[in-house]
C-alpha cells in the first residue's frame, strides 16, 4: 500500500511538472511574439543560480543573497526581483523537497498542514505582489532584507532557542504553526526566506531543529510553483536571470546534498549578513531617490 509520505512526494512531482510546462509555454510564446530576443542566461547567471542554491541546501537560504546580488550587479530591475526569485529557484527548491522529505522524519500531518498554509498564502500574496508598483516592492524588498540580515546574525551569535525533539505538532502548537506558516508563505511572495523563521517557530515548539528543513523545503516546494506560476501568466519576472538561477541550481542542490553535504558557513552567513545589509540600504535609497516630487504652490 502506497504510504503518505509517497503521495506527498507524487504530489509534488506533479505539481513540479504542471510549473514547468506552464513556464515552458510562456517562453515558447515570448519568443514566437520576439524571435530575436535572447533567452540564454549568461555566466553570471548561472553562477549566481549554483551559487545560491548551494549554500541554501546547507541552510544559508538562497532569497536575500540573490536579492543582494541582483541589485549589486544591476540585473534585475527592483520590480521584477520577487517574481524572478520565485520563479528561477522553483526547480532548485523543488529538487532540495525530494531530498529532505524523504530522508529527514517528520510527522506527515504536521508537514501537511504547514505544507497547505504556505501554498494559500503563496497564492494570495503572489497575486498582491504582482500586481504592486515599483516603489512599495522596493520598500518591502528592503524590510525583507534587513530581517533576513538579523537572523544570520541571531544564527551565528546562538539566540536561536535550541528546541527538543518532537517530530511533529498537535491542538494548539499545530493551529499556531500552520497560521505562521499561511503568513510566511505570502511573505515568501515578496523575497522574504522563510528558513530562519521556520527554525526559530519548531524549535520554540520544542520540536528538533532538524525537522526546519523538511518543513521548509516542502512548504517551499509547494508554495513557489503556485506564486510562481502567477509570476510568470503576468510577466512580472526577469526571464534569463530566472533561467540562469535554474540552470545553475540544480546540479549545485545535488553537488551539495550528497557530496559536500556539510560546510563551516558560520563565517560566511556574517559575509552574507553584510552584503544583505549593505543591500538592503541600497534599495531603501533607491526607494526615496525615486519619489517624485511634489509641485510646489505659485505664491
Amino acid at each position: 500500500m502506497i504510504d503518505a509520505k509517497t503521495l506527498l512526494l507524487a504530489a509534488l512531482a506533479l505539481l513540479g511538472t504542471a510549473f514547468a510546462v506552464i513556464w515552458v509555454r510562456s517562453i515558447a510564446r515570448r519568443r514566437a511574439s520576439n524571435p530575436e530576443a535572447e533567452i540564454r542566461p549568461t555566466a553570471l547567471q548561472t553562477a549566481i543560480g549554483f551559487g545560491t542554491n548551494f549554500f541554501d541546501t546547507l541552510g544559508i537560504g538562497s532569497f536575500a543573497p540573490t536579492t543582494s546580488l541582483f541589485k549589486l550587479w544591476r540585473l534585475v530591475p527592483d520590480e521584477l526581483i520577487p517574481g524572478t526569485l520565485n520563479v528561477g529557484h522553483t526547480p532548485p527548491v523543488i529538487a532540495q523537497a525530494f531530498i529532505f522529505v524523504a530522508i529527514i522524519q517528520v510527522d506527515l500531518v504536521t508537514l501537511i498542514a504547514m505544507i497547505a498554509a504556505s501554498v494559500v498564502g503563496a497564492w494570495l500574496g503572489a497575486g498582491i505582489v504582482a500586481g504592486l508598483p515599483r516603489r512599495p516592492i522596493q520598500l518591502g524588498i528592503a524590510v525583507a532584507l534587513l530581517l533576513a540580515a538579523g537572523f544570520f546574525v541571531m544564527t551565528n551569535l546562538g539566540l536561536f532557542p535550541a528546541g527538543g525533539e518532537a517530530r511533529g505538532l498537535t491542538g494548539w502548537q499545530l493551529a499556531l504553526a500552520v497560521g505562521v506558516n499561511f503568513v510566511l508563505g505570502a511573505l515568501g511572495t515578496l523575497g522574504i526566506g522563510v528558513y530562519a523563521p521556520i527554525m526559530t517557530m519548531v524549535s520554540l515548539l520544542g520540536m528538533n531543529p532538524q525537522v526546519a528543513f523538511p518543513i521548509m523545503m516542502g512548504s517551499c516546494a509547494f508554495l513557489m510553483p503556485v506564486a510562481s506560476t502567477r509570476f510568470v501568466q503576468k510577466r512580472r519576472y526577469s526571464l534569463r536571470p530566472a533561467l540562469g538561477l535554474t540552470l545553475g541550481g540544480v546540479p549545485a542542490v545535488l553537488m551539495a546534498a550528497f557530496i559536500v553535504k556539510s560546510l563551516p558557513v558560520e563565517r560566511l552567513r556574517w559575509l552574507v549578513a553584510a552584503v544583505v545589509l549593505y543591500t538592503a540600504f541600497v534599495m531603501l535609497r533607491s526607494a526615496f531617490s525615486e519619489r517624485q516630487p511634489v509641485a510646489s504652490s505659485a505664491g
